[in-house]
């Protein structure tokens, strides 16, 4: 695998994890760069992570990670979604202000949903003379880069939409899940 197949898949790893760091960034309260860096941290570490154990366990349980990822990725996003969706509901009741920080428990779920497809994808990578190191780094790099973007650009997104912006973002990661499953499910087809 050469270098620029590596840096390709790195984006393209990257981009459910971009989707669902909008939403995070609608969601809050004006996040300055900080928060989008630390948001992009976490994901990133997590996105570089995953390859790695699906890599380690490739040879083992390929057939069981490849065969199952889209329904955990799936279930762990509608989950997440409708979390946010009530939660907006919620403070839509109680007329509350949107947060100024997520908890890192709630970006760290967020991280490992977007990343379970990078679980097989590295379990894939074990069977193709690539260097597991680099890929992880560069699937990691790229997934910060793009989360960081994902929030400030939520940031804007988050201002114009008000109150409706975490419930805006519920409905995306449903949305990310469902399509995340439709393409899993229509190249089994």
């Amino acid at each position: 695998m050469n270098a620029l197949s590596i840096i390709v898949l790195a984006f393209a790893m990257s981009t459910d994890a971009f989707a669902a760091a909008v939403s995070k960034g609608a969601a809050l309260h004006r996040p300055r760069i900080s928060e989008a860096l630390r948001t992009g941290v976490i994901f990133g570490v997590i996105e570089a992570l995953t390859p790695l154990i699906g890599w380690g366990i490739g040879s083992v349980a390929a057939k069981y990670v490849e065969a199952w990822d889209h329904w955990i990725a799936f279930s762990m996003l509608c989950i997440l979604g409708l979390l946010m969706i009530r939660n907006a509901m919620k403070e839509e009741a109680e007329d509350a202000s949107p947060v100024a920080r997520h908890s890192f428990w709630l970006l760290a779920a967020t991280g490992f949903a977007t990343s379970i497809d990078a679980m097989a994808v590295g379990a894939g990578l074990a069977f193709v003379d690539v260097n597991i190191v680099i890929a992880a780094v560069a699937i990691g790099l790229a997934t910060a880069l793009m989360v960081t973007l994902g929030v400030m650009l939520g940031r804007a997104l988050g201002y114009v939409a008000g109150k409706r912006a975490e419930m805006l973002g519920g409905i995306a990661l449903i949305a990310i899940g469902s399509v995340i499953l439709y393409e899993h499910l229509a190249v089994a087809a």
